[in-house]
């Protein structure tokens, strides 16, 4: 059901502007699939669906065409361009920015599906990582810290 819900979710996205998540969920429900928004928010998450600026100035849902090589050297480069510092705190990764920089290495951060992250928070220069422990946030920052020196 969930491979059959995934085919409908890129076809509904690739032949009309979806710019919500609510709208999605109505636009499945109209097709059959009875879904809550919890369900429709991890679709996305799991299908790497992005929104992207579109040609009428608003943004839609969209999927990405990158190779993953391509994605890993930007965000690797991002990366190591814009964070300063990153510490954990019990399960909670705090990433601290440079001004206005952490939207977007969060945002990227996000697109790369880290597996020991369940979730994220953005402000102007600094970001949070939600993991389910302690242990995978010690993981987490060293694996962050060896993006930071490169």
């Amino acid at each position: 059901m969930k491979s059959k819900r995934h085919a409908k979710i890129r076809e509904i996205i690739r032949n009309q502007p979806v710019d919500t998540q609510e709208e999605l969920q109505q636009l499945l429900q109209q097709e059959g699939f009875m879904v809550t928004q919890a369900t429709v928010s991890r679709d996305i998450k799991e299908l790497r669906l992005i929104k992207a600026l579109d040609a009428n100035g608003g943004y839609r849902y969209s999927t990405v065409k990158l190779e993953s090589d391509t994605v890993f050297t930007k965000f690797n480069s991002l990366f190591a361009d814009a964070v300063l510092n990153v510490e954990p705190a019990m399960n909670i990764v705090v990433v601290k920015c440079l001004s206005g920089m952490a939207q977007a290495v969060c945002a990227a951060m996000d697109a790369m599906n880290f597996e020991k992250i369940i979730g994220t928070l953005a402000g102007e220069d600094t970001f949070f990582c939600v993991t389910k422990d302690e242990a995978k946030a010690v993981d987490l920052v060293i694996e962050l810290k060896k993006l930071m020196s490169r």
